[in-house]
This record gives C-alpha cells, sequence and structure tokens, in this order.
C-alpha cells in the first residue's frame, strides 16, 4: 500500500512513522520546507521517546519519505491522513481552517480512488465538510473521481506514543462504505495480526469517541484534585484514597493521581471543544464546564501554598524541576508550570527552572524572563524553596543531602506527590504537597 500522511506535527510524524515501521510505503507532507529538509536530515520538530531512531532508520531504508509536494505525494495513494491542527478559536471551537485546506488540496490533485481520512482530532460533523471541500475542487477540474472519506482518531501518550500505536488498545475506524472499510482493515493488518482490536463504526461516532474518550480522562482528572483539595481540609491522605478507589474495578487506578492540574495540546483543547459543540447544538456539558473550572484554579494551587508559606514574596527565589506538562515530552502547550511562572513573576519574585528536554520550548514562551539551570542541582543555588512541578523519573529519588547544602531554606512544594512527607521531615525539609496534611 502506499499512503500520504499530511501534517508532521506530533501525530502526522508519529503516524507516519510506525505506518512505515511495519512495511508500509509513506509520504510524510508538509508546507514548511524547513522542517521537511530538516527530517530527511534527521532532525526532528518534536521530542518523543524513540522517534528520532526510528524516523532516520524507516528514511534510510526508504519506506519513510518527506516531501513539501502535495500533488506528487498523493499520485496513486491509497489513503491520505489529514494530520494537521486544529486550535482552539478565541470561543474554544476547533479550528478546522488547516484540516480543510488539506481537503481542498487532496481534491485539486488525486488522480483516482482513494481513502481520505481525518486523524486530527475534529468536531462531528467535520468528515462532511472534508468530503465537500474534496467533491468541490474535483468539480473544479471537471472530474468525477469516486473517493471516501473516513474517521481514524488518534489515542497516543505523549511520551508512549510509539508504543501505543504500535501496540494499541484499540483502533477506531469510522467509516461510510464497505469498500473504505476493507481497505483501513488491509492498512492496518500488521496490527491486527497481534489481537489488537479495530472497531469499525459510522463516522460521527468515530469523531465523537475521540472527544469523549479524552473529556473521561480530563474528568478522572479533576475529579482526583477537587477530592485531594478536600482530603487537605479535612486531614485525609489523598495516596490512601487514590489506592482505596483505584482497587475497584469499575474505577480503575489510572488517571487518579492528583497533581497541579493537566496541560498539553489535547485535554485542555477537547474538553473546550466538545462543551462548545454542545453549546452550539443548545446543550450545556455541565460536568465538562466543572472539570474545566477545577483544572484553571488547580494550576494554582501550588502558588496558594508558596504565598501562604512566605507571604510576600518580593525578592524571593525559587528552584522549579520541571517545565514540560508531564514528563517524557518537551511539550510547553497549557503547561501548569506557565501560570506558576506568570504568578510568581507578578509577585516580585525570580525563578531558575530545570527540565531534562523542555527547555529548548520554554525558552519560546519565557525568554529571558526566568533563568534556565544546566543540572537539577544548579537550579537549587541560593533558592528559598523548590518547587516540583514535572514529574520526572530523575526527581525521583535525588541526593537529598545536597539538595538541602545548596537551597537557601529547606523548603520544597512538590506539586506532584513523588516523596513521602514523613521522609522528608527527616531530611529536615519544610514539605507541603497535593492532599496530605503538612507534617
Amino acid at each position: 500500500m502506499k499512503i500520504a500522511v499530511i501534517g508532521t506535527g506530533y501525530v502526522g510524524l508519529v503516524t507516519g512513522t510506525c505506518f512505515a515501521e511495519v512495511g508500509i510505503d509513506v509520504t510524510c507532507v508538509d508546507i514548511d520546507v524547513n522542517k521537511i529538509e530538516n527530517l530527511k536530515k534527521g532532525i526532528l520538530p518534536i521530542f518523543e521517546p524513540g522517534l528520532e531512531e526510528m524516523v532516520v532508520r524507516n528514511h534510510k531504508e526508504g519506506r519513510l519519505n518527506f516531501s513539501s509536494d502535495l500533488a506528487e505525494s498523493i499520485k496513486d495513494c491509497d489513503v491520505a491522513f489529514i494530520a494537521v491542527g486544529t486550535p482552539p478559536g478565541e470561543d474554544g471551537s476547533a479550528d478546522l481552517k488547516y484540516v480543510l485546506a488539506v481537503a481542498a488540496g487532496i481534491g485539486q490533485h488525486m488522480n483516482d480512488y482513494g481513502v481520505v481520512v481525518t486523524k486530527s482530532t475534529v468536531p462531528v460533523g467535520t468528515a462532511k465538510k472534508v468530503k465537500l471541500a474534496v467533491r468541490q475542487e474535483l468539480d473544479k477540474r471537471g472530474l468525477d473521481i469516486e473517493f471516501d472519506v473516513a474517521s481514524n482518531p488518534e489515542f497516543l501518550k505523549e511520551g508512549a506514543a510509539i508504543e501505543d500505536f504500535l501496540k494499541p488498545d484499540r483502533i477506531v475506524v469510522g467509516v461510510e462504505s464497505d469498500r473504505a472499510e476493507e481497505i483501513m482493515k488491509r492498512l492496518y493488518k500488521p496490527f491486527l495480526l497481534n489481537g489488537h482490536p479495530i472497531i469499525f463504526m459510522d463516522i460521527p461516532s468515530a469523531e465523537m469517541t475521540k472527544y469523549a474518550a479524552n473529556a473521561m480522562l480530563a474528568t478522572k482528572i479533576s475529579f482526583m484534585n477537587d477530592i485531594a483539595n478536600l482530603c487537605e481540609i479535612m486531614g485525609a491522605d489523598v495516596n490512601h484514597v487514590r489506592k482505596g478507589i483505584g482497587s475497584d474495578p469499575r474505577i480503575g487506578n489510572k488517571f487518579i493521581y492528583p497533581g497541579i492540574g493537566y496541560g498539553g495540546s489535547c485535554f485542555p483543547k477537547d474538553v473546550k471543544a466538545l462543551a462548545k459543540t454542545a453549546h452550539e447544538h443548545g446543550y450545556k456539558m455541565q460536568i465538562l464546564e466543572a472539570v474545566e473550572s477545577v483544572n484553571d484554579f488547580q494550576k494554582s494551587v501550588l502558588f496558594t501554598k508558596i504565598k501562604k508559606h512566605f507571604g510576600s514574596l518580593n525578592g524571593k527565589h525559587f528552584a522549579m524541576w520541571g517545565l514540560a506538562f508531564k514528563p517524557k515530552t518537551d511539550d510547553m502547550r497549557e503547561a501548569p508550570s506557565l501560570v506558576i511562572i506568570d504568578k510568581l513573576l507578578a509577585e516580585g519574585a525570580t525563578v531558575t527552572a530545570y527540565d531534562p528536554v523542555a527547555m529548548h520550548e520554554a525558552k519560546k514562551t519565557l525568554g529571558n524572563s526566568i533563568m534556565y539551570a544546566t543540572s537539577q542541582y544548579e537550579a537549587l543555588n541560593d533558592a528559598d524553596a523548590l518547587l516540583i512541578v514535572t514529574e520526572w523519573p530523575e526527581f525521583r529519588s535525588p541526593k537529598f543531602e545536597e539538595m538541602g547544602s545548596r537551597l537557601k531554606h529547606k523548603v520544597i512544594f512538590d506539586g506532584r506527590n513523588i516523596y513521602e512527607p514523613e521522609e522528608m521531615v527527616e531530611y529536615g525539609f519544610s514539605y507541603e504537597c497535593i492532599g496530605r496534611a503538612k507534617i
């Protein structure tokens, strides 16, 4: 089979590379010529564990190609994936201009039957708009080429995207014809051989499935954060509560870790978009609006603790471990660190931060408003307190004695609950975390 993946961002690059990994002829397409040339050299626009090696190897072996020429890339193509961004508009709705521009481009250049697949996260009804955009361009060319549209949402976790793609929990595909279903089944056959289920459904249901999945996960996070805040007030330990409810198979133990709010490219955007879609159809998503409200509040919880501890923050200096919204990624979109930094700077404080991979991305957003350390320990020098914002593995078992010697005050605000309060007291630290009483 021959496929094209239009868009070389997170979803597009992972999708194209993983299909190439199982022997499919893939061309990844992007209008950014510089990005394409970099990809040919093995320079990736994103960080994802294991992806760089896989891109380089498959490109070298000729299965994975990169191009800025859409016309050539979709010639004789069996499947064309649309994997461009759908950024939130000012009102929270998903902006489909890039998706529809690609659809129009496909209609301008396709020369035979193919399946046009939305891989981007798009609202229900987008496939109809994609189909219309393709058909209008074909009509302009005076051609009556048959084609199908399909929806194939991604369920990739940043930091584990390759594993998620190659060994998926499920593959969801929305189709409108038997022909399209057969082609998509053939495309995913290498994955089905290992027993991974493919679920075919109508297109609107597939489009909704992606939003519903992310909304449910965001809901679990916000619910647990709400419980954590109440635990602190009532003297309960949220870690015990989490284990107690997580052992119930109806609830499960995933996405119930309390913290300082979710971020990234998916949950914030998708929760807003789904709530907006409902509003446009005269329905109010009351739970999702609460989920978003709790998450906005939670991003300030650590700052509130800092303010309560120190009072005035003017002239105070803080060390921050972690900038990315989660470990194993350099993604700074909607990261809680940005909210905390903004509030600290507004109070006259200064910040030195360290993140294993997100420093470059952070500088694009924060510039010189904060200082950047070359190691986690360097960040601590003469700081009034340490803030743990991202739970990178290398932060879990640090040298506590060295931490204490570098900090001006032995104070830790842990937004991810990676240490035990009792142990921190033994090391002489004042330690505050989420959902657990201060010792």
